[in-house]
């Protein structure tokens, strides 16, 4: 019954990590993503130079497009789960896989597995050539910071992608899930953290940044690198468990 069930388990991953390689979209997603992150952190790297007074920070710097990054994690997300509703395909998969839940669950799994060397990637070139360009003007930086906030990083675009997975599989239409996400993100929370400072932090972008950004000794309130994990954490979980419910109880 274990082998059997292990089989199960690793055959259904491979399906849904099958189907979202094989999916275009989602490359096509991933270039625009890396080659916009590369020409962002190039102008924002630029713009430093121009102004070096030898204190810029090669971290705020490598990591200065992280709000425009984001938004590429966010559509992919939101395509791993709803390029199925497009053309009827999600009535073969649950004729195929009838577990609901746990088809849903493995599809979040296979996204997650594309998703951690992709962010790795992107948010470690990012901060690789903020470092080669200003290595001679910039503050020192230690190895093992850079590590931790690259780990960082890519832990917060993975829970992100997550997230939205499960706001896609709310909607099951990419538009609708792409219009409440990305105002989300670029309009209602930039105005909470203005007007509402005081549940700022209990906000899954706002909180997700403490995962990376080095924490400022004048800032008040401020989140340690765990507390920000387990806030956006819980916030994915809960995407996740309340997608499931619906995903089990509506038609497809």
């Amino acid at each position: 019954m274990m082998v059997s069930s292990s089989r199960k388990i690793t055959s259904i991953l491979g399906a849904e990590l099958d189907k979202l390689v094989t999916l275009p979209l989602i490359w096509r997603t991933l270039m625009a993503t890396f080659i916009v992150n590369v020409v962002l952190t190039a102008a924002f790297t630029s713009a430093n130079l121009q102004g070096a007074t030898g204190t810029q920070s090669i971290l705020d710097t490598g990591f200065a497009s992280m709000g425009y990054l984001q938004a590429g994690f966010i559509i992919l997300g939101i395509l791993a789960t709803c390029s199925e509703y497009t053309g009827g395909q999600i009535r073969t998969t649950l004729t195929v896989i009838p577990w609901r839940g746990f088809q849903l669950s493995t599809k979040h799994l296979a996204l997650a597995v594309i998703t951690v060397p992709m962010a790795f990637l992107m948010a470690a070139s990012g901060v690789l050539y903020a470092f080669i360009m200003m290595k001679n003007t910039a503050a020192g930086i230690e190895t093992g910071t850079v590590i931790r906030t690259v780990i960082g990083a890519t832990g917060y675009l993975t829970l992100t992608t997550l997230l939205s997975a499960a706001v896609g599989a709310l909607f099951k239409r990419t538009t609708p899930a792409l219009v409440v996400l990305l105002g989300y993100y670029f309009i209602v929370s930039p105005l909470m953290r203005n007007y509402l400072p005081r549940i700022k932090n209990y906000s899954p972008d706002t909180a997700g940044s403490y995962m990376y950004m080095p924490l400022s000794t004048d800032e008040i309130n401020a989140l340690t690198v765990m507390q920000g994990t387990g806030i956006l954490l819980l916030w994915t979980l809960l995407f996740i468990t309340v997608a499931i419910i619906l995903y089990r109880r509506r038609d497809a």
